[in-house]
C-alpha cells in the first residue's frame, strides 16, 4: 500500500507541476501585453518576453513547476477524503501567500512599486488555485486517489 500512495502523490505533483507551468507561462502573456510597464527592469528587456526568454523568467516557471509539485502532494495528504470547501481553500491560501509574500518581499527590496506586489501577490494566488481546481476535477474524475492514509 505504501508504494501506492507514493505513486498517486507522484501523480498529482505532476498534474500539479503541469498545471503551475502552463498557469505561469499564460500569466507571463498576459502580463507582457497588459502591464508592459512591470516587465522592465531599470529599462533591462521585457521579462515576460517569449520570444527570448531571460534565464530568470525560465527560473521562475522552474520554480512555478516545483511549487505545484509541492503544493499538490501536500494538498493531496491535506484534503484526504474531507469534503470542507475551508481546508481546501485554506491549503490554497497558505501555499499562495507564503510564495507570494516571499516575492513581495523581494520585489519591496528592489524597486518598491505597489502595483508590481500586488500582480505579484495575485499571481502566486492563481497559480495555486488553478493547481487545486486542477487536482479537484483530476480526483473527480478517477485520475488520482486521495491519501487514505498508510496501512
Amino acid at each position: 500500500m505504501l508504494w501506492q500512495e507514493r505513486i498517486e502523490s507522484i501523480k498529482a505533483g505532476l498534474l500539479g507541476a503541469i498545471a503551475c507551468l502552463l498557469t505561469a507561462i499564460l500569466l507571463s502573456l498576459l502580463e507582457a501585453q497588459l502591464l508592459p510597464e512591470l516587465n522592465s527592469f531599470n529599462g533591462k528587456a521585457s521579462l515576460a518576453s517569449l520570444i527570448s526568454p531571460l534565464p530568470w523568467q525560465s527560473l521562475g516557471w522552474a520554480i512555478a513547476s516545483l511549487t505545484g509539485f509541492l503544493f499538490a502532494v501536500t494538498y493531496r495528504y491535506v484534503i484526504r477524503e474531507d469534503p470542507s470547501s475551508h481546508l481546501r481553500s485554506g491549503a490554497v491560501l497558505a501555499f499562495g501567500l507564503v510564495r507570494g509574500m516571499a516575492q513581495v518581499d523581494t520585489a519591496w527590496l528592489l524597486r518598491g512599486d505597489g502595483l508590481l506586489l500586488l500582480v505579484m501577490l495575485g499571481e502566486s494566488l492563481a497559480l495555486v488555485a488553478i493547481a487545486r481546481i486542477v487536482l479537484d476535477f483530476g480526483l473527480a474524475q478517477g485520475w488520482l486517489q486521495p491519501f487514505k492514509g498508510f496501512q
